[in-house]
């Protein structure tokens, strides 16, 4: 399969449609990325969590392209389940890299705007996980995606059950 397709979808979604608006454009928008008060040591911690939250976020992104041989785009799915490396630990990898990148930001700009978005992102993700991915994925994947949510935590990551 001509995987190409695949990326440039992938390229546009991220920066236009899911991650990239999501953690970049809303939180300017709240914050104008404004330094309120002088920069403190704690700020390093913010910038240390929006810079983890990349690991995450571009790791899935890989893994969707190359292993799953689809995108993270919900209209593009993969072909395959995708459960190696982070997504063995946990199973939304590229949610929590995203809601660390804009907490990470909410510290870093000591901004609750972008504090209380969070905690609204982070909602709005749990439902969309919950009501469409999860069924989704279970009558895609079948028993194979059971398994797989009985060994995984959805969003607090942990060691594999099994190695």
């Amino acid at each position: 399969m001509n995987s190409r397709p695949n990326l440039w979808r992938t390229l546009i979604f991220v920066a236009f449609v899911g991650p990239g608006p999501v953690i970049g454009l809303a939180p300017w928008m709240l914050s104008g990325w404004h330094l309120i008060t002088p920069i403190a040591p704690w700020r390093y911690v913010g910038l240390l969590m929006i810079l983890g939250g990349l690991i995450p976020l571009a790791d899935s992104i890989a893994r969707f392209l190359r292993e799953g041989q689809g995108t993270p785009e919900p209209l593009h799915p993969t072909e395959s389940l995708v459960v190696s490396e982070l997504y063995r630990y946990v199973r939304n990898p590229m949610h929590v890299g995203v809601l660390t990148m804009i907490f990470g930001q909410a510290v870093f700009f000591a901004n609750r705007h972008i504090a209380i978005y969070g905690a609204c992102a982070a909602a709005v993700m749990h439902l969309f996980v919950v009501l469409y991915e999860e069924p989704t994925l279970q009558k895609k994947y079948g028993q194979e995606y059971v398994e797989y949510l009985g060994q995984v935590s959805r969003w607090i990551p942990r060691l594999p059950r099994q190695i």
